[in-house]
C-alpha cells in the first residue's frame, strides 16, 4: 500500500463566506469555503432545487466522475437526465460537508499558524456537528437566492442532514426524504466509529495528526477504518452472494503450499481493494472529524430525549424510507422517527424497503427504492404546484 500518498490539488467549484459561522461549540470559524456541483436549470421562480446530501465518504460529486478516482459520481444512477431525481425537471445540489476534504473548509484547509504561516488545521480543527454542516450548507442555499428548497434528500449521514434541516430550518424545506438513517447515533454505531478511529491513531505515520509535515498519511490506519466501516455496510447474505468462501492464491504470500498465507478469501482482496482505493481520496483528520459530528448527533438531545419536539408545527412533508437487512440503521430507528413526527401531526410517510443488500442498498439497484424517490418527489412537485 501507498504510503506516501499526497494530498490532491484540485480546483473546486465553490464560494468564500468570509464571515464564516459560528459553530456548536462556540468557535467561530472564518472564513468559510464551500464547494459544491449542480445539476440541471435553476427556474426563473427557483422553487424547483433539490439538495442531496452527502453519506459519510460521499463528497459533491454525486452525477457525474469523481476528479481523482474517476469513478462515476456516488449517485450517478439515481441524479441524471429521466432518473428519479430528474434534472430535467429539478435543479440538484449536492455540497461537500464543513469538514470535508474535497473543498469545503475542513481540517485539510490552509489556516494561519501562530508563526505567521499557512498550515493545515489538522487536529486543531474545531469540533463540528451535523447542525453545523446544515448552517454551512444554508449560507450556500441563500448566496443561490433560494428561499425554499422543493426536497432535501440523503442517506446515512446526509439523511441525518435532511432530519437537521427540516428540524432546524422548517420554513425552508418543503419535503424531507430521509433514507436508511436515525434520529440519533447509536451505542453500537459510536462503538463502531471508535474503533475506527483508533485504526488510525495506531499506525506509526499518523504523527500526533500533523502527518503532512513528514510527508506522509496514516494510509494503513485509514484503510483499516474504512473496511471496518464497509463490512457495516453490508448484510451478511449480501457478503454470502458476493463472495461466499471463495479463496484464490496470492503470489508472495507465504510462497509454500498449505501457508497460512497462501491464499487469500476473495472477500479479504475486496475489503483490501476498499482501504487501499479510499486513502486515495480521503484525509484521515477529515473522517475523525466527520464521524465524531455523526457520533454527536441526537434530535431529541436538548428536548430531555423528545424526538417530536424539533418538529413541533412543521409543515414539511416527510418520507422515510429503510430497508430490511439494514443493520447499521434498522427499520426499528426509522420506526422511532415516524412515531416522534405522528406525534406533533407531521405529514409524514413510512417505507420499509425488503431487501438483502444492507445498509448500501440506497446506493444499489433496487427497484421498489427508485420507485418510491420518484413518486415521492413528483408528488411533492405537483403538491407545490410545479409544472
Amino acid at each position: 500500500m501507498d504510503q506516501t500518498v499526497p494530498a490532491p490539488s484540485l480546483s473546486h467549484q465553490h464560494v468564500t463566506f468570509p464571515d464564516g459561522l459560528r459553530l456548536d461549540c462556540g468557535f467561530h470559524l472564518a472564513p468559510v469555503d464551500v464547494a459544491y456541483r449542480t445539476y440541471g436549470t435553476l427556474s426563473p421562480a427557483r422553487d424547483n432545487a433539490i439538495l442531496v446530501c452527502h453519506a459519510l465518504t460521499g463528497d459533491q460529486y454525486v452525477a457525474d466522475p469523481h476528479p481523482l478516482t474517476g469513478k462515476p459520481g456516488w449517485w450517478s444512477r439515481m441524479v441524471g437526465p429521466g432518473l428519479p431525481i430528474d434534472t430535467d425537471r429539478f435543479f440538484v445540489i449536492c455540497i461537500n460537508v464543513l469538514g470535508g476534504c474535497m473543498g469545503t473548509t475542513g481540517p485539510r484547509s490552509l489556516r494561519r499558524g501562530e508563526d505567521g504561516r499557512q498550515e493545515p488545521w489538522g487536529t486543531e480543527f474545531p469540533a463540528i456537528t451535523i447542525r453545523d454542516m446544515v448552517r454551512a450548507q444554508k449560507l450556500l442555499i441563500d448566496h443561490m437566492g433560494i428561499s425554499r428548497l422543493l426536497a432535501v434528500v440523503g442517506g446515512s449521514m446526509g439523511g441525518m442532514q435532511v432530519l437537521e434541516w427540516a428540524a432546524t430550518y422548517p420554513d425552508h424545506v418543503f419535503a424531507a426524504m430521509p433514507i436508511a438513517t436515525s434520529p440519533f447515533h447509536s451505542a453500537q454505531n459510536i462503538a463502531f466509529n471508535e474503533v475506527s478511529r483508533q485504526a488510525i491513531f495506531a499506525d506509526p505515520q499518523w504523527h500526533g495528526g500533523r502527518y503532512w509535515e513528514c510527508n506522509e498519511i496514516p494510509a494503513r490506519g485509514l484503510a483499516v477504518a474504512r473496511m471496518m466501516a464497509h463490512i457495516t455496510y453490508l448484510s451478511e447474505a449480501a457478503l454470502t452472494r458476493k463472495f461466499g468462501r471463495r479463496v484464490r492464491h496470492e503470489p508472495g504470500r507465504g510462497g509454500v503450499p498449505g501457508s497460512l498465507f497462501g491464499e487469500m478469501f476473495e472477500v479479504e482482496s475486496y475489503l483490501r481493494h476498499q482501504g487501499s482505493s479510499f486513502v486515495r481520496r480521503f484525509d484521515a483528520n477529515s473522517y475523525l472529524t466527520i464521524t465524531r459530528a455523526m457520533d454527536y448527533f441526537d434530535l431529541g438531545a436538548e428536548h430531555d430525549g423528545d424526538m417530536s419536539h424539533p418538529f413541533a408545527g412543521t409543515r414539511t412533508r416527510f418520507c422515510i424510507i429503510s430497508f430490511s437487512s439494514d443493520w447499521l440503521f434498522p427499520t426499528s430507528q426509522a420506526r422511532l422517527l415516524a412515531r416522534a413526527l405522528n406525534r406533533v401531526a407531521a405529514n409524514v410517510s413510512f417505507v420499509e424497503i425488503d431487501s438483502d443488500k444492507g445498509h448500501d442498498a440506497f446506493l444499489l439497484d433496487e427497484p421498489d427504492f427508485d420507485r418510491t424517490i420518484r413518486g415521492f418527489l413528483a408528488g411533492t412537485a405537483e403538491h407545490a404546484g410545479i409544472a
